[in-house]
C-alpha cells in the first residue's frame, strides 16, 4: 500500500502558506533558498503584492505556489511521510517531476524565474481568460465547450467529476469575448468566468510563451524520474529525461486532465493521496482514492491519523534533489 502527492496548478494571487510558514523552520530555510535562487525576497514569495505586469506576475505566482508545495512536501518528510508515487496539473506536473529526481530544486526555480522574460502580446491581442464549465455527467454539453464553431474557446482541462457524481468539470481557455458569448448562449450556471485569470493557459493561445521557453528547456538538466511519476497531458507514466523535457515543453499550450493524473496513480497502486496547497480546492471532486489535503499546520496531524488507519507504507524513499 502506497502514498500519493497530488500538487495543483493553479496560479492566483491568493496568500496561502503563511501559518505553514511561521510554524516550520524547514519551510523558512527552503524560502530563504528560493530567494536566493529568483531574486525575488521571502515576502514577495510568501505574501506581498505580486508585480503588476503580466508575465512578470505569472512568474512570481508560479514560484510562490511552487514553494509552498515543495515546503509542505518538506514538513511532511521530516514526520516520516514519503511519497511511493507523484503527479501533477500544469505547473504541479513540473513540482511532481522535481520531487521525483527528475530536476533539481535550483534549476526549477530559476526556470519559473525565467518566465518573466516571456515577451508580452501587444496591446491590440484580444483580451485572454478562464472559466469552468460544468455539465451534467452523461450530459449532451460537452461538445459545446470545444470550440467548435466558436473560435476562441479551448478545452483545456478536465477536473472530473464532482463528490456527489453529478457534474463533470472543464476548464476552458480562449479569448475572453469568445468565453462570455458561450456563457451567454448556455444555461445559466452552466459557464463560470474566471474574472482574476488573464492568460489563456494550455491552449494555442499561449503559443508564444512556449516557444520563448523552448530554448531554455531544451538546455535544462533534465534525468530520469527516480519515482514513479504520472503526467497531467495524458495518461502515462513519465520514465526518461525526455518523458520529462516534453512535459514541461508542452505544458503551457497542451490540456491537462486530474482524471488521467489520477488514474494512473491509483494503476501505481496509491491508497492515499496528500494534496498539496489549496490550488485543488477540499471537498468538491471525487477520487478514485481517499485524500487528505494539506496546507495548515493541523492538517498534519490528521494525515498521520489517515495513514495508520490506512496501513500505508512509509519507507523512507529518495523524493528529489
Amino acid at each position: 500500500m502506497s502514498l500519493g502527492f497530488l500538487f495543483g496548478g493553479g496560479v492566483g494571487t491568493e496568500v496561502r502558506g503563511t501559518e505553514m510558514y511561521r510554524s516550520y523552520p524547514v519551510m523558512r530555510d527552503l524560502y530563504e533558498q528560493v530567494s536566493g535562487w529568483t531574486g525575488l525576497t521571502v515576502g514577495q514569495i510568501l505574501e506581498e503584492e505580486l508585480p503588476t505586469a503580466q508575465e512578470e506576475r505569472q512568474s512570481a505566482g508560479t514560484i510562490r505556489e511552487t514553494a509552498l508545495a515543495l515546503g509542505i512536501h518538506d514538513v511532511l518528510v521530516e514526520h516520516g511521510l514519503r511519497p511511493s508515487a507523484l503527479g501533477g496539473l500544469s505547473l504541479g506536473a513540473m513540482t511532481a517531476s522535481c520531487l521525483a529526481g527528475a530536476i533539481g530544486r535550483r534549476e526549477l526555480f530559476e526556470m519559473l524565474a525565467h518566465t518573466r522574460h516571456t515577451p508580452e502580446l501587444p496591446p491590440q491581442a484580444p483580451e485572454q481568460g478562464l472559466a469552468l464549465a460544468f455539465s451534467p455527467v452523461g450530459g449532451d454539453l460537452v461538445a459545446a465547450y470545444r470550440g467548435e464553431g466558436r473560435p476562441g474557446v479551448q478545452l483545456s482541462g478536465n477536473f472530473g467529476v464532482t463528490a456527489d457524481g453529478a457534474m463533470q468539470i472543464l476548464m476552458l481557455s480562449g479569448e475572453r469575448s469568445a468565453l462570455d458569448e458561450l456563457a451567454a448562449d448556455l444555461p445559466p450556471g452552466t459557464i463560470a468566468p474566471l474574472p482574476d485569470r488573464p492568460i489563456a493557459v494550455h491552449s494555442p493561445l499561449r503559443g508564444h510563451h512556449r516557444e520563448f521557453m523552448a530554448p531554455y528547456i531544451k538546455a535544462m538538466p533534465l534525468t530520469a524520474p527516480e519515482l514513479p511519476l504520472f503526467s497531467c497531458l495524458e495518461q502515462k507514466k513519465l520514465t526518461t529525461a525526455e518523458d520529462v523535457r516534453d512535459l514541461f515543453d508542452r505544458n503551457s499550450t497542451d490540456a491537462i486532465s486530474l482524471v488521467d493524473v489520477c488514474a494512473g496513480m491509483k494503476e501505481e497502486g496509491v491508497r492515499l493521496t496528500l494534496i498539496m496547497g489549496g490550488s485543488i480546492p477540499d471537498g468538491i471532486l471525487r477520487f478514485p482514492f481517499p485524500v487528505v489535503h494539506v496546507d495548515q499546520p493541523e492538517h498534519i496531524q490528521q494525515v498521520l491519523t489517515s495513514a495508520f488507519e490506512l496501513g500505508i507504507d512509509l519507507a523512507p524513499t529518495q523524493t528529489g534533489r
